[in-house]
Order: C-alpha cells, then structure tokens, then sequence
C-alpha cells in the first residue's frame, strides 16, 4: 500500500513550490530512523511516526473492503499526516536533505530495512540499544542543573496522567458506540411495535419514535468518532511524542557518560606519564604526552557536545511546550464545539417529537 504525499511549500530547499510522491509505510519509518540517527544526540525531539500493526495489515490482506480496515487506513494516513506535518514544523528537520528527499524525490526510495524481519545486522542493532538502556539505568548521572530534573519530573507526571486519560477516552468510545447499538436495538423494536399496533395516532408516534431514535443512532456514532480522532488520537500522539522527549533525556545522559568517561581515561593517562617520570622511563614519556593530548581534546569535545545538546534540549522543550498548548486547545475547542452541536440537533429531534406525542388521543 502506498501514500500520495502532497506538499506546498515556499522553502527555497525545495525545488518545486508543489510536490506529489508516493510513499510505502516502510519509507516512513525508514525517513524516521535517518532522523534520529543524525540528529538525535544533538538534543533534537523527533517526532514518532505510527506503530506498526501487524492486526491491522493483517485485516487489509485478508479483506480490503471490510470496514475495520478501512478504519484502519485512515487512522495510519492520519497518523503518518501529522508526523510529516510535525517534522515539517521544525527548523531542523525541515531543511534537512533526508526530508527534503522525501517528500520531493519522484520515485521509490532506497528500501529500509528496520522494518523488515531483524537480519544479523538488525540483531546486533537491537543489542546495541538494550546494552545503551541497560547502561543509562547503571550510569548514575549527577544532575547539576535543577531545570534538568523539574522538567524531567513533570514530564514523567504528564506521560502517568495522559496515559490515564487515553484509557478514559479510550473507554468512553466503547461505551457511546455501545448506547449507539443499543439506541438501533429500541428503534427497531419501536417500529415493529408501531407496526402492530391498531391505535392510528399511537402507532405513528411509535413510528416517529424509531425514526428520530435512528437519528439519534448516528449521532451517537458520530460522537464516538469525534472521541476518538478528535480527543483520542491526539492524546496517543501526545503519549508517543513523550516518549521521544524522554529519549532526547536519555541521550543527554549518554552524552554525559561519555564525557566523563573520557575525563576518568585522561587521569589515568596523566597518572601513567607520573609513573614513567618517577620510574626514569624517560623514553615512553613522549608517547604518554601524546595520549594525554589525545584525551584532552577528547574531553573538551564531549563536554562541548553536552553543553551544546543542554542547550537545544531547552529550546526544544520551550517549543514542545507551546505547541502542546496550542494543540490541546483547539482541540478541546474543536471537541466541544462538536459535543454541542450534537446536543443542539438532539433537543431538536425531540422539540420536534412533543406535539406528535402530544396527539396521541
């Protein structure tokens, strides 16, 4: 399956003011991954693309006209739609030659293979990662900034409190689709009921009755849908930038790590050059004040490289800040706006249900 990619831009990377691709979902994930490797450690949140689903291909294989799948579709594009979008908001990554490529590049891109089956080298990848995990657990970092831990502390709480939420949502779309079945069920038993009944005025009321709970079916169901692209989807894609922002936290720590590690090798090296002066091994000592050297610019680079990552993780939060505030608030706009509309064209069916009712004699 493949996505048409349109994109309007005025950026000067861009050769074209107007663009049309096709992308497969592996090319997604792939763009992904260049991402993070290239710009990751150097403090950048990268916005995640959609999880794989291997239920919900399965459904499209298997039956392409079923509804389920095509829910299923529309909830990847939508997902896949605001990835692009995310990135494409973001100095860094907009401007970037992968991106660029991507979204211009007219034909099929070289094929990613962290989407695929782990081969030897996905193996040794998927190591590599767990070893960094299990390291960043050990390493004890000793947090200098106090902005560092309140941030990491209240992102810690919002990923506890959205997570809470989306089950809450997540709930309550079950159970309006649920009243939306049950809603069906009593229409249809109030029109055969209004079917048998030999009370003229009675039996049509009835009849208006399953009519208008028919009505009230569907919007049932269209509230359910706006729970869950409207409130829902955004709550997961929030849950999933979270996990992003710890990780731009993580490579921080790494960073740190590596830092004073090289710090902890270049007093070893000292110490070995002391060693050789007091033992008259005067001999290896030029060798020794070449390693230290070595070290030395080592270690001013790596604290360079955390210094300078510290810096575009504050900027990055400022920003992943007011976007988050902007988002929820024309969501939650938009959500409301839709939950009183629907409950404007309810009263409404019902207003105009009381003289109908009312004639019953």
């Amino acid at each position: 399956m493949a996505y048409k990619v349109n994109t309007k831009t005025t950026y000067p990377e861009f050769r074209h003011g107007e663009m049309s691709v096709y992308r497969r979902f592996s090319d997604f994930l792939g763009l992904h991954d260049k991402l993070v490797e290239k710009h990751l450690h150097e403090g950048y949140i990268i916005p995640p693309p959609p999880e794989k689903s291997v239920v919900g291909m399965t459904k499209i294989k298997m039956s392409k006209e079923d509804q389920a799948s095509g829910d299923f579709v529309e909830k990847r594009r939508a997902a896949l739609e605001r990835f692009l979008n995310r990135s494409a908001k973001h100095s860094v990554l907009r401007n970037d030659a992968i991106f660029v490529e991507f979204l211009s590049h007219d034909g099929d891109l070289p094929k990613s293979t962290s989407t695929s089956a782990l081969s030897g080298a996905g193996v040794m990848r998927l190591f590599n990662r767990v070893g960094d995990s299990i390291g960043k657990i050990t390493f004890k970092m000793d947090e200098a900034d106090q902005w560092f831990e309140e941030k990491q502390t209240q992102i810690e709480s919002l990923d506890q409190q959205l997570r809470k939420l989306h089950t809450s949502v997540e709930a309550l779309v079950t159970h309006r689709k649920e009243l939306a079945m049950n809603t069906s069920s009593f229409a249809k038993s109030a029109a055969m009921l209004g079917n048998a009944e030999e009370h003229t005025s009675l039996s049509r009321a009835l009849s208006q009755l399953a009519e208008i709970e028919e009505k009230v079916e569907q919007m049932h169901m269209d509230q359910a849908d706006s729970d869950f692209y409207v409130l829902s989807e955004l709550i997961k894609d929030y849950i999933s930038l979270i996990a992003s922002v710890k990780e731009v936290f993580h490579e921080r720590v790494k960073i740190f790590k590596n830092w004073k590690e090289a710090e902890a090798m270049l007093a070893k090296k000292r110490e070995v050059k002391a060693k050789f002066e007091l033992a008259r091994k005067m001999d290896k000592v030029p060798q020794a004040e070449q390693e230290i050297a070595e070290w030395e610019q080592r270690v001013d680079r790596e604290q360079e490289d955390f210094e300078k990552m510290s810096k575009n993780i504050r900027s990055e939060m400022t920003r992943f800040e007011k976007q988050r505030v902007r988002d929820f608030k024309g969501t939650v706009i938009n959500y409301l706006e839709t939950l009183m509309n629907n409950q404007q064209q309810l009263i409404k069916y019902w207003e105009a249900f009381i003289p109908e009712a009312k004639a019953i004699a």
